[in-house]
């Protein structure tokens, strides 16, 4: 934990605010609150104050159906020192040019802006993380890479770069918030906070989103991990069988022997399931063009795209974009 800078109540409470949009991640915006509550209750002094937004003001629901009251943003908001947005899991049907344009006044008017999970398209379309490191859900990580590459988008659990804040969302809000308390007011009141939570440790920013491959995988040869990793890190650029056998020190048909044992299925068959889940990813959560989610994928022709998505989702690219 980096030293706390040396505070007084002069300058108390820190004014932040959450701006909600339609079908929010609650556990995203739990996660991010909580802790601001917490500090003010350990520390005995009022540290924090926050304000719940949204463009119009009024009841704004979350992706679990429960319902937040919230004020206008547009005439309420000017008053705070940071701002996060927390926004749904289609953040570009909720987008507007008026939010937007306001999002940019804030940052002339010295407002930090932060962004949870997917709040991070807002600030990415208004411009506001050209040149920046930026971070989203895993899940979003490779739509939002191709989208904004102007933006330098990291696997990271939240990065804090020259006035912007990026957390993936969920219970890396925690962790952030958790981080950004520590910062202010000290690390033994965001360890206090923490236990308060029971929460284990306070996770640093580079720490890993996903769990260890060989965990989610159910795998336990490091031969395996190591070539599923080179997989994953060459999609655009699919790798043939005779360098993964080289990556995994052992022949082609011994590789696809531990695939089958492990998995189930040859390493080619694995290896095309990766790339079409990514497609589907783009697909679905980007305007992409079809031919360039394909070429993002590694697939060379629209036509073999097409059956080879069709034979593993039951429907064809743009089917599935318009169903979704």
């Amino acid at each position: 934990m980096v030293q706390a800078q040396t505070t007084s109540d002069r300058g108390l409470p820190r004014r932040i605010g959450f701006f909600l949009v339609p079908r929010f991640s609650m556990m995203a915006f739990s996660s991010a609150v909580e802790p601001l509550r917490a500090a003010n209750l350990l520390s005995g002094r009022n540290l924090y104050r926050w304000q719940v937004f949204s463009r119009d003001g009024g009841p704004v629901q979350a992706s679990n159906g429960m319902v937040l009251q919230t004020e206008p943003a547009f005439a309420e908001a000017t008053r705070v020192e940071t701002l996060f947005l927390c926004a749904s899991y289609d953040p570009e049907a909720t987008m507007d040019r008026q939010t937007l344009a306001w999002l940019r006044r804030m940052t002339v008017a010295g407002t930090r802006l932060g962004a949870v999970d997917t709040g991070a398209w807002f600030l990415a379309h208004a411009g506001l993380l050209d040149g920046h490191r930026a971070t989203v859900h895993w899940e979003w990580r490779d739509a939002f890479a191709e989208k904004f590459p102007q933006v330098d988008t990291r696997l990271s659990l939240f990065e804090i770069d020259r006035g912007r804040i990026t957390c993936a969302g969920a219970t890396a809000a925690l962790d952030m918030m958790l981080h950004l308390i520590g910062l202010e007011f000290g690390p033994k009141l965001a360890v206090d906070i923490s236990e308060q939570f029971i929460h284990e440790r306070i996770r640093p920013p580079d720490d890993m989103q996903r769990m260890a491959l060989g965990k989610r995988l159910g795998v336990t040869d490091p031969t395996m991990e190591a070539v599923i990793r080179a997989m994953e890190n060459s999609l655009e650029e699919p790798l043939r069988a005779p360098a993964l056998a080289r990556i995994a020190g052992t022949s082609e048909r011994q590789l696809e022997r531990l695939f089958r044992r492990a998995l189930g299925v040859t390493p080619v068959q694995y290896y095309l399931d990766l790339r079409l889940r990514r497609a589907r990813v783009l697909l679905t959560q980007t305007r992409l063009p079809v031919m360039e989610v394909a070429m993002a994928c590694g697939f060379a022709s629209a036509g073999h795209f097409a059956r080879a998505y069709r034979g593993r989702f039951g429907m064809s690219p743009r089917v599935d974009r318009r169903r979704s």
